[in-house]
């Protein structure tokens, strides 16, 4: 039996008809026209393997080893990060609800409550920070396919370095390469994303319980990291600090997907039901984050044991491999995980994004474009030089930005509107959405209320300024701040202002 949001979605479907076409009015193209029933392919499987695809990549893999570096023991990493993401999952599953019922990517979502041009901000704030992961995730796979090639090529390390880019000619070409790959990934368009997550979802999963299995048995066992005590326990070294640094540890792995959980219409608008949104989503996110993490944790414990040292780096363990069939199967596996991630969370959106800000100049195809050349002179293999810096500094500033942005969507859509969108008035420049010469006010005070509490923690974290510890303290709960402030705000400079004629 359909819900009334399937058949508002059927609606908002025959709705688009009576929309401009694209390569008339400036507010809509072929890309940001609401999805039709045609294209309308992705189930419940779909959207688990999505998130099974995204969370299995190396990122994930590296991400409790900081949690533990810095005391927690093996089960309180991987219990803090399933439920940072169970966190993420809320926002992530109420934002999707626009795009599966209206058929509407992120950057037209945002139009209802920032207004018909307002919307690029948000969707720029979401664009540039997808341009320095969609760089980190081209150079980790890049990185991959020098390092296992370097074992069969051990000349290659003696290169020269080229200038102030810090590479050697065979690391550029590797990044280049896989940066090309993703580029033709893009312009084969959202149906071959689709194919490469549903090869790639139980690939890694496979191949990832089959690394875990070589660590148990050659180790005889999972090593002496699982059986680390917590150093926050009674007589550690930092008995009694556990929840001081627990929380700014949760923002950081919240802040992990706080990207996707704004732009995930641009996937929910090819679902065929909210169930199958719903359910893929709860699925595939915390449990494969959770899995992977544990992967990452037991497989470094048993290289001490194996190797005499912690080996976190996926990449740098497989190099020590001398069988050619397991270092071919290694790299394809390392690239096809890093390629489909880096395409669903660092291409999609910010390709939408930069395509709303001129529609009809700016393609699906050609954002993709942008992004990857914004990508590349961000040189991420600078920034990714200090993992510390990477997760506590570089998540948690982006987070407490975004963090903001999801409290407008969703005070906006639930509480104000009822989930009742006028999809026409969306693509109308003089229609419903459109607010001061297309900017809405209330949105935009609300944005900056909302991040300005974060901005002296932020500043004096990463060493600008000195500020005080009630700031830092703060900033240690950015998202969850900037989230409240915001929606709080919003509701209260549009009181009962919703859009006339709302569908």
């Amino acid at each position: 039996m359909e819900t009334t949001d399937d058949l508002a979605a059927t609606a908002a479907v025959s709705l688009a008809d009576d929309l401009p076409k694209p390569g008339g009015p400036m507010h809509v193209n072929a890309d940001l026209a609401p999805t039709s029933p045609d294209e309308r392919r992705w189930g419940l499987r779909d959207l688990a393997a999505l998130w099974v695809s995204m969370s299995a990549c190396i990122p994930t893999y590296q991400l409790a080893s900081s949690l533990i570096a810095e005391g927690m023991n093996w089960w309180q990493a991987v219990l803090t990060i399933f439920l940072g993401n169970t966190i993420v999952l809320v926002p992530m599953v109420l934002n999707a609800h626009a795009g599966t019922k209206y058929g509407i990517p992120f950057p037209i979502y945002c139009r209802a409550s920032f207004g018909i041009l307002g919307a690029n901000v948000p969707a720029m704030l979401r664009a540039f920070v997808a341009c320095g992961w969609f760089g980190i995730q081209t150079w980790i796979g890049g990185n991959a396919i020098y390092t296992i090639l370097a074992v069969w090529f051990p000349a290659w390390k003696g290169l020269p370095v080229i200038g102030m880019l810090g590479l050697n000619a065979a690391q550029l070409a590797c990044f280049l390469a896989f940066w090309a790959v993703n580029v033709a990934v893009i312009y084969m368009g959202i149906e071959s994303i689709r194919f490469l997550l549903n090869v790639k979802a139980p690939l890694l999963i496979v191949l990832g319980l089959a690394l875990l299995a070589w660590a148990y048995v050659q180790a005889g066992g999972f090593g002496p990291i699982l059986d680390q005590p917590s150093r926050f326990d009674p007589g550690g070294s930092r008995a009694g600090e556990f929840w001081t640094f627990f929380f700014p540890a949760l923002t950081g792995i919240v802040g992990f997907w706080a990207t996707l959980s704004l732009n995930i219409p641009d996937f929910s608008r090819y679902a065929r039901s909210q169930r199958d949104q719903v359910l893929g989503q709860a699925l595939g996110l915390p449990t494969t984050m959770a899995l992977y993490s544990f992967i990452g944790i037991a497989v470094t414990s048993a290289t001490i044991t194996i190797y005499g040292k912690e080996i976190w780096d996926p990449i740098e363990l497989l190099s020590h491999f001398r069988n050619p069939v397991v270092l071919t199967v290694a790299m394809v596996s390392l690239c096809l995980a890093t390629l489909a991630t880096n395409i669903a969370a660092n291409v999609v959106s910010p390709a939408n994004d930069f395509a709303h800000l001129w529609p009809r100049r700016i393609s699906f195809r050609t954002g993709g474009l942008i992004t990857g050349v914004v990508g590349i002179l961000m040189q991420p293999w600078k920034l990714i030089a200090d993992p510390s810096g990477y997760i506590f500094k570089w998540l948690i500033a982006y987070s407490s930005l975004l963090g903001a942005v999801g409290g407008i969507l969703i005070a906006d859509y639930y509480i104000i509107r009822r989930t009742r969108l006028d999809l026409g008035g969306l693509y109308q420049g003089d229609g419903p959405y459109r607010y001061a010469r297309g900017f809405n006010p209330a949105a935009m005070v609300a944005l900056v209320i909302g991040i300005a509490p974060c901005v002296p923690g932020f500043l004096g974290t990463v060493g600008l300024i000195n500020v005080g510890p009630v700031w830092l303290r703060m900033y240690d709960y950015a998202w969850f701040i900037s989230f409240g402030l915001s929606a709080a705000s919003y509701l209260v400079l549009m009181p009962g202002s919703r859009a006339q004629d709302e569908r």
